[in-house]
């Protein structure tokens, strides 16, 4: 699930969520998590997730993989909306 098998530090996860976790998904399954902490976390992430694909957009990064599409349907699998509540990130230019 995690990266670690310790309680997850909620502040430090938000600082860097794909640092604490694998997957996206694994926030939306994380049992200790409320909901709207993992929708903070996926925000957070999202954000993060877009700018990358912006730049890969602009040929300024070796060609990872970019996750803004599986952070958006782990967004939706908890019933959020990121248009709805965060209006700004309805696209990857955000």
């Amino acid at each position: 699930m995690s990266k670690t098998a310790a309680k997850i530090d909620l502040e430090k996860a938000l600082l860097d969520p794909a640092g604490t976790f694998t997957q996206p998904s694994d926030i939306v399954h994380h049992p200790d998590l409320l909901r709207s902490a993992k929708i903070r976390l996926l925000t957070e992430w999202e954000r993060g997730a877009r700018d990358l694909a912006v730049a890969e957009d602009e040929g300024m990064t070796g060609g990872e993989e970019s996750m803004l599409n599986r952070v958006r349907q782990a967004i939706a699998a908890l019933g959020a909306d990121a248009e709805t509540e965060h209006p700004a990130a309805s696209t990857k230019h955000g």
